[in-house]
C-alpha cells in the first residue's frame, strides 16, 4: 500500500548561513535509511564545509545556481541542471550568487551527519 508523507521535517544546516533542509524523505523525517530526499533552499554568500561523503548524492537545481567545489576543479550548476557526486569524492557546496538557490538533494544510503565526513573547521 502507497504510504503519504504528509510534512517533511526541518533538519538543522551547516554553513556560514541559516540554509533551510526539508527532510521528505530519510532517516529523520521517515526512518528510511536506503535513501533519503531533501528541498534545500539556501541564501546568496552560503557556504558549506567540505566533505567526503560515504553516499552518492544528486542535486537538481530547481533555481538559481549551486556551486560545487571538487578536487579537479569547480562546477557551476543551474537551474534546470543536475550534478552527482559519488561516495569518497571530496566537495564543497556554496551558493555565492546573490539570489542563491533552491534544490532538491538525493543522498544513497540516506544522509547522516556520521556518513558526510565533513571537514574539521
Amino acid at each position: 500500500m502507497p504510504t503519504l508523507i504528509a510534512r517533511p521535517s526541518r533538519v538543522e544546516a551547516a554553513g556560514t548561513k541559516p540554509k533551510l533542509i526539508d527532510e521528505y524523505v530519510g532517516n529523520v523525517n521517515s526512518g528510511e535509511a536506503g535513501v533519503s530526499i531533501a528541498h534545500m533552499r539556501s541564501p546568496g554568500g552560503w557556504v558549506e564545509p567540505g566533505q567526503t561523503p560515504t553516499f552518492d548524492e544528486y542535486t537538481l537545481v530547481l533555481r538559481g545556481m549551486l556551486r560545487v567545489e571538487h578536487r579537479d576543479g569547480v562546477l557551476d550548476v543551474c537551474g534546470g541542471q543536475a550534478v552527482k557526486v559519488a561516495a569518497g569524492e571530496w566537495v564543497r557546496y556554496s551558493t555565492p550568487e546573490v539570489d542563491g538557490a533552491e534544490y532538491i538533494a538525493v543522498c544513497l544510503p540516506a544522509f547522516t551527519l556520521d556518513s558526510a565526513r565533513r571537514d574539521p573547521e
